[in-house]
């Protein structure tokens, strides 16, 4: 199974969540009242329209009941999308380094047609070499881990990579801010390496990469890192991911998804164009 086969699973079940819940505020039924018909809370409901827990059949049939969804065609297309999300993605042999709020993310990356990021601490993962990732997993998100446990993290990651050479693969932006290629991550040979990767993946056709240089000064990526999803699919919205120290952030606000939108823009149009950064690559290889 394709990483956006796999990552289809996990935009089946946010469709199929939001699809729930419109027909539960159709009905002006409360979460209170609809985790009652399937013997589940109130939580429970809010998870489910998020799309966040996998489906049981027989709770989507319950609810499609308790909304008045009796159309056997459209009973049929619902429980087909359980079906559908329920696929395990292949992220879940991972389970023993994943952690649960990281699961959706793979699985939405997977699924995207559009990847935008912002990165300042370090080179994003889908970009990192296997030496510079497992520097950075060492020595960050790992500091006290097994060696073994090392390895599988990183192996994620590079399992992560493919999706960028896919055959249906997505268009990926990325701007690096200058801290991040600067802040050394392994050695000498690792730093140049990956100098090197970045500079090799930038000039794939589905790939752009610019870099924001400290000399611009203060700009609109003030905030921190964070990562923009579109999908192919026009019912499902832009996705914003911003990840935390012990769990992560999904907004799906089209208020709050607009803000990001300008400020992605406003970087894309204040840094260095692709072939500039490149030549900004290439200075910073010759200082190591």
């Amino acid at each position: 199974m394709t990483a956006t086969e796999s990552g289809g699973s996990v935009v089946r079940r946010i469709l199929l969540g939001s699809q729930l819940r419109r027909l539960r505020e159709s009905r002006g039924i409360t979460r209170e009242a609809a985790g009652y018909s399937i013997r589940a809370s109130e939580s429970k409901i809010s998870r489910l329209e998020l799309g966040r827990v996998s489906f049981k059949a027989r709770d989507v049939e319950d609810l499609l009941t308790l909304y008045g969804v009796t159309d056997e065609k459209e009973r049929e297309a619902l429980l087909a999308l359980v079906r559908e999300a329920n696929v395990a993605g292949w992220w879940h042999r991972y389970g023993d380094v994943l952690p649960g709020w990281f699961q959706t993310y793979v699985g939405l990356e997977g699924a995207a047609s559009l990847i935008r990021v912002y990165e300042v601490q370090f080179v994003h993962g889908l970009l990192q070499t296997e030496a510079y990732a497992h520097a950075v997993v060492a020595r960050g998100m790992c500091p006290t881990g097994s060696a073994a446990e090392v390895d599988r993290r990183v192996a994620l990651r590079l399992e992560r990579q493919k999706v960028l050479v896919a055959e249906r693969a997505p268009r990926f932006h990325a701007v690096l801010d200058e801290a991040a290629l600067r802040r050394p991550y392994g050695d000498r040979s690792v730093m140049r390496d990956q100098l090197k990767h970045l500079i090799e993946m930038s000039e794939r056709p589905n790939v752009t990469l610019q870099v924001m240089p400290f000399s611009f000064g203060g700009h609109s990526g003030e905030s921190g890192a964070f990562t923009m999803l579109r999908f192919p699919e026009s019912d499902l919205s832009d996705i914003v991911y911003l990840e935390q120290l012990t769990g992560a952030l999904y907004i799906d606000k089209r208020d709050e998804v607009a803000q990001y939108e300008r400020a992605v823009e406003q970087l894309h149009a204040d840094s260095p164009g692709p072939e500039e950064s490149r030549d900004l690559l290439r200075g910073l290889l010759q200082l190591i």
